[in-house]
């Protein structure tokens, strides 16, 4: 199972928005999410995608996103805004709750998320980082952050846990970085 996560500072953490740019830059992760599930005439079936978001009005959203097939029906940008919408409509104080098939929503901070994660390898994207042609990517989990990226704090932690890999010189948008990771472990399988 291929495993990313992708933070953002700003996207809006309750369902009530009606413009994706307005709400802390959802356009951005709608099409992080369309980049991490399909490809041209289908959809992958081995993602993983953790959406972190820690902007108003109440912080500390981790949407999970598992494959699906009924995940073939959201391929548009203004479908995937609608599926955010209703899972963080659909979030209980203290409950992790899966509103749709294969589609969960709990407060939980990104520290936490990796933390759960750690059995795997953790490979945060930085362009300081080491090359990322030059290390394994098998049983990997993918950090990207946003157009702001992620808080120094966090990084620092994280950096403890994981590595810092670069995709090259370039500063690639999430989703155009999403897509370089899969064509990676596409052309290793």
């Amino acid at each position: 199972m291929r495993e990313i996560v992708y933070f953002s500072r700003s996207a809006h953490t309750s369902g009530n928005f009606n413009d994706l740019m307005k709400a802390g830059r959802l356009d951005i992760v709608c099409h992080t999410v369309i980049a991490s599930f399909f490809t041209s005439h289908s959809i992958r079936q081995d993602v993983r995608l953790h959406l972190i978001f820690y902007g108003p009005p109440d912080p500390l959203k981790h949407l999970e996103i598992v494959s699906q097939p009924e995940l073939q029906e959201v391929i548009s940008k203004k479908d995937v805004g609608g599926l955010i919408k209703r899972m963080l409509y659909k979030y209980k104080k203290g409950q992790k709750i899966e509103c749709f098939p294969g589609c969960y929503v709990e407060k939980k901070s990104l520290i936490a998320v990796i933390e759960g994660l750690k059995d795997k390898q953790i490979l945060l994207l930085d362009r300081r980082g080491k090359d990322i042609q030059e290390i394994g990517l098998a049983n990997s989990v993918f950090v990207i952050g946003d157009q702001d990226g992620i808080p120094q704090k966090e990084k620092k932690r994280i950096f403890g846990m994981g590595e810092k890999v670069s995709l090259g010189k370039e500063t690639y948008f999430a989703s155009q970085s999403v897509v370089i990771l899969h064509y990676l472990l596409d052309r290793k399988n």
